[in-house]
């Protein structure tokens, strides 16, 4: 499932966005040499808006900030070197070819005559001139938990894990639909009292009223903005919020909604792998939000004065439309993991996941197929705030058939950070799980294109996924002898730490801050990815 669709639902039902911490722990470094050494940073004023939209890419030591040093990289690294042209595969919502800031970094078929209705590379996909589009013009779909709940029970312990989820999801729907609802009324009365859809924290001041309502809905408001950060615009988000929660009920959650119908195939079987077609962003260019955000992240172009900056400069984004608005069908994923790395993908970013995976063996087989191709994949680790080396909170697609032994060494899963270092800098909406996360990039306000020439901010472990695979991008660019292994061994050992003890997911009750445990506690590495680092280790592992 679309991981910024979770994410709103949930960061909306507790009224609490990840907040700011006044003083952070650093790695500190000298020029060319590894970060490593503990020391203290106060961060002294609030994040500037040209800081804010590049946070990602910036440096703990010289900006109090816990980017990934993707500038020093460049500017201490990279300088006069050329490296070579990385295609990364994007397996998502669909992508705005043509954004004005993705311009030159996307991928063409060299083997196909665009519009000529003929398979000319004969790979059974017509006209894929910049990818493949495994969802035809099916938009929404139901939750797989609801697509297994549709079927006759089995007695299977999976059905029954599904019903029992389903049961509960639903009834967590009905409860944000009254909440959705709540606040739109909040709004509206706002709105109603200020004259205006467009306001802020500070014009809240304005509102002397003493009717009970508008003094209500000024103090939720209130509350809303102060949690939910700078960027906050209620007009879209509550709209968004709104539209989500009614699209559970209307067709995640929904047994009587069939989005499969209109795509043609037989999703149950493998060999049906002839259908969708070459419209990459799909049928509304404006449900590509999510893959082109993502693609964004990774390759929009640097220093040109539009929106944000790519992680990396020499790639070519390949999409493959294969995530709906619901859950992804193991099958489309299988597909879409095998035409990219045919096409020569040697990243693919896939920022979805959900809970049941009825024919996970068909993406496994698929990751294997890419572990022997030399492709890494790169995978969001989940927005529930879960510790998914935990059976009952597995986050699919993984690496693993038993949950601890992984049986691929290619796939690298990826949490989520904010941008204030200490005990909350990995991200409260972040999965964690010392076996199943690898390492945390960040993923909390990241400013990057949306369809339509736009640029948003969103937030997720959807955006640490493309902030890292930019980062692998790199490496394969400047070190392309490196195997997948090991750039995913890069990217994790390099990384700077987290501090000692972190905060890890959500309390059970809102408000309520779960304690601070040991940053072992929170991943693989107990680190968070660093482009400098990452390259000076790829240096250094390839002239061994």
């Amino acid at each position: 499932m679309n991981h910024i669709k979770s994410l709103k639902l949930s960061a909306f039902a507790m009224l609490v966005l990840a907040g700011c911490s006044a003083t952070v722990q650093a790695q500190v470094s000298t020029s060319k040499e590894f970060i490593t050494a503990p020391a203290a940073v106060v961060k002294k004023a609030p994040l500037s808006e040209n800081e804010l939209k590049r946070w990602s890419h910036l440096d703990l030591i010289k900006d109090s900030i816990p980017g990934m040093s993707v500038d020093k990289a460049y500017a201490e690294l990279l300088q006069g070197k050329k490296g070579v042209k990385v295609i990364v595969g994007i397996v998502d919502s669909g992508v705005d070819i043509e954004h004005e800031d993705l311009q030159g970094m996307i991928w063409t078929n060299p083997k196909e005559i665009p519009g000529n209705g003929i398979d000319d590379d004969k790979n059974g996909y017509i006209d894929d001139v910049h990818g493949w589009n495994f969802l035809g013009d099916a938009v929404h779909e139901n939750l797989e938990m609801t697509r297994i709940v549709k079927k006759a029970d089995d007695g299977s312990a999976q059905y029954k894990a599904a019903l029992a989820q389903y049961t509960e999801k639903y009834e967590e729907a009905l409860q944000d639909k009254q909440q959705a609802d709540f606040l739109m009324d909040v709004h509206n009365t706002i709105k109603k009292e200020l004259n205006k859809a467009d306001y802020k924290i500070e014009d809240l001041s304005a509102i002397t009223s003493t009717d009970p309502k508008v003094a209500r809905s000024k103090a939720v408001m209130t509350q809303i903005f102060t949690n939910a950060g700078p960027t906050f615009n209620p007009e879209e988000e509550l709209k968004e919020y709104s539209d989500q929660v009614e699209e559970q009920l209307k067709y995640n959650l929904n047994k009587d909604f069939d989005g499969r119908k209109i795509v043609g195939d037989n999703p149950d079987d493998i060999k049906n792998n002839r259908y969708g077609n070459n419209v990459v962003f799909g049928p509304d260019k404006e449900k590509a939000l999510h893959g082109t955000h993502v693609a964004g992240i990774i390759a929009q172009i640097r220093g040109n004065n539009l929106g944000g900056d790519g992680v990396a400069t020499n790639v070519e984004i390949l999409t493959v439309r294969a995530v709906p608005d619901g859950d992804e069908y193991d099958k489309d994923i299988a597909l879409a993991i095998r035409y990219a790395v045919d096409n020569g993908a040697k990243v693919i970013n896939g920022s979805f996941g959900k809970s049941f995976s009825p024919q996970k063996d068909w993406v496994y087989d698929a990751i294997k197929y890419a572990a022997k191709k030399d492709v890494l994949i790169v995978h969001a680790a989940g927005n529930d705030g879960y510790n998914i080396d935990e059976t009952k909170n597995i986050n699919y697609p993984n690496d693993s058939k038993d949950n601890v032994k992984e049986f691929a060494d290619n796939l690298i899963t990826i949490g989520a950070i904010n941008k204030s270092y200490g005990e909350t800098v990995v991200a409260s909406f972040s999965n964690f799980g010392k076996i199943n996360v690898d390492v945390f990039a960040p993923g909390e306000e990241i400013y990057a294109t949306v369809p339509n020439n736009k640029y948003k901010y969103l937030q997720g472990t959807s955006m640490a996924s493309p902030n890292a695979a930019g980062v692998a991008a790199l490496i394969r660019s400047y070190y392309p002898k490196l195997k997948a292994a090991q750039v995913k061994k890069i990217l994790m050992d390099s990384g700077v730490a987290l501090p000692s003890t972190v905060v890890l997911g959500k309390s059970e009750n809102p408000g309520e801050k779960p304690a601070a445990v040991s940053s072992v506690e929170s991943s693989k590495t107990a680190k968070m990815v660093n482009a400098y680092n990452a390259l000076l280790m790829a240096e250094k592992m390839s002239k061994k």
